[in-house]
């Protein structure tokens, strides 16, 4: 028993690990995940390690190209977009339903927290994405649908990689804090159309933000 405890925290362990490089750009697109180097690297037996990128895997964060070699899978405009469509649906649906089933109270100092966000400082640009991770644990807290927060959490995934081609671009950035302080004031003054339509309007802008930036050959 003890063993497969083990083998289940080294697994999680290396999950965690890999998945940060991957969304920080740490293990770039394209690069190559080797057992063995990796297995030594993080400091886990192979089996474990598997166990791990089967789980990336399934979250199309890493491509299995052959029975022995796995890449970090790349993101380009066409996945980007695909992203989106997908995001539109689950998160207008999210905001409209967190609008009727949330506490208006916690919104509302969510509301608070991005009108004083600080985005001229590392520091405080590493508050304001906590700040957004917050906003997003409170709208599945809200909802309460298991089905629906689980599809929420595999775009998240892909979309932290996503998110890093926003942070220096300050006119974006500071549009997005706008947009956030929307989404938050509508919740929590349990405006649904409003609370659709403000998260609507942001996720189109920070798509054509992204577009902008790969045409540009912004990394």
């Amino acid at each position: 028993m003890s063993t497969v405890v083990d083998r289940s925290r080294a697994s999680h362990r290396a999950y965690e690990t890999l998945l940060e490089e991957i969304q920080s750009g740490a293990l770039a697109a394209g690069a190559v995940l080797g057992e063995v180097e990796q297995a030594a690297r993080l400091g886990v037996s192979r089996t474990p390690l598997r166990e791990a990128l089967r789980r990336l895997a399934a979250e199309g964060l890493v491509v299995q190209q052959s029975p022995r070699v796995t890449v970090v899978a790349a993101l380009d405009a066409d996945d980007i977009r695909a992203l989106f469509e997908i995001r539109r649906a689950l998160e207008e649906t999210s905001a409209r339903l967190a609008s009727q089933r949330g506490d208006a109270g916690a919104f509302s100092a969510l509301a608070d927290a991005f009108e004083h966000v600080d985005l001229a400082r590392d520091e405080g640009r590493d508050a304001y994405y906590a700040l957004i991770a917050r906003l997003d644990a409170e709208l599945d807290a809200a909802v309460a649908n298991d089905y629906l927060s689980s599809a929420l959490r595999t775009v998240r995934a892909h979309l932290v990689r996503v998110r890093r081609m926003a942070r220096d671009k300050p006119e974006r950035l500071a549009a997005s804090a706008r947009e956030h302080l929307l989404i938050a004031r509508s919740l929590a003054s349990r405006d649904a159309d409003l609370a659709a339509h403000a998260t609507h309007i942001h996720l189109h802008n920070a798509l054509e933000s992204i577009l902008q930036s790969l045409r540009e050959g912004t990394p």
